[in-house]
């Protein structure tokens, strides 16, 4: 009896890390510095993101589900996965269509949309976000406090408050700018485990090739 049992528990379909599709407080997106990611990771994989014919900025790292304490992953979900033109689709802003279904297989599932509904709402959320242009005129690899780029969102997009954006750093490098949003896409204040600052006042930031 104990072998049965064992055999229908593997036998039985994984659906992840447990959380219901659906519930969730608000959105985070995430805007990764494209050629700081190819400076510290990117060339070292030879990602098709970091070929300068694509001149990437700030890409969408992803639209994610979030709890006002933790985040939703990998949930229970009956929709249909992504099809691989809907993911190369998502390309052109997200940098590779990898990335574009790796972050449905994490986080996209946890909406409780439809791929296609999920990748359209990121694309909103993305061109709801002005991007600013100064780091666009950068020709020279400079050395900046990441406040500067917290700054420059906010200067950027006059509807957002220092609480509901943060900055982070990898490797020495300006990281992402992470966007809270509500359901409907406004800003709104991130909750604490998101607003973790990077304190760097010489962080690298990367021109685009």
């Amino acid at each position: 009896m104990r072998y049965l049992l064992i055999w229908l528990m593997l036998a039985m379909p994984v659906w992840g890390e447990g959380e219901k599709a659906g519930e969730f407080d608000y959105y985070v997106l995430s805007l990764s510095w494209s050629p700081n990611w190819c400076a510290y990771e990117g060339d070292a994989r030879g990602s098709d993101q970091c070929d300068a014919r694509h001149d990437h900025g700030w890409i969408m790292h992803g639209l994610w589900p979030q709890f006002h304490r933790g985040y939703p992953s990998y949930c229970r979900n009956a929709e249909r996965p992504p099809s691989r033109g809907m993911t190369a689709e998502m390309a052109d802003i997200m940098g590779t269509s990898g990335l574009a279904w790796h972050q449905w297989k994490k986080h996209g599932v946890c909406t409780g949309l439809s791929a296609p509904a999920y990748y359209a709402l990121s694309r909103e959320a993305y061109g709801r976000v002005v991007r600013p242009p100064v780091f666009r005129k950068l020709d020279k690899t400079v050395r900046l406090p990441a406040s500067v780029v917290q700054d420059a969102f906010l200067q950027a997009n006059p509807g957002m408050e220092p609480d509901g954006v943060t900055i982070t750093c990898r490797d020495g490098h300006i990281q992402e700018a992470r966007i809270c949003l509500s359901r409907d896409l406004d800003p709104v204040p991130c909750g604490q485990d998101v607003v973790r600052d990077c304190s760097a006042r010489d962080a690298l930031f990367t021109p685009i090739r």
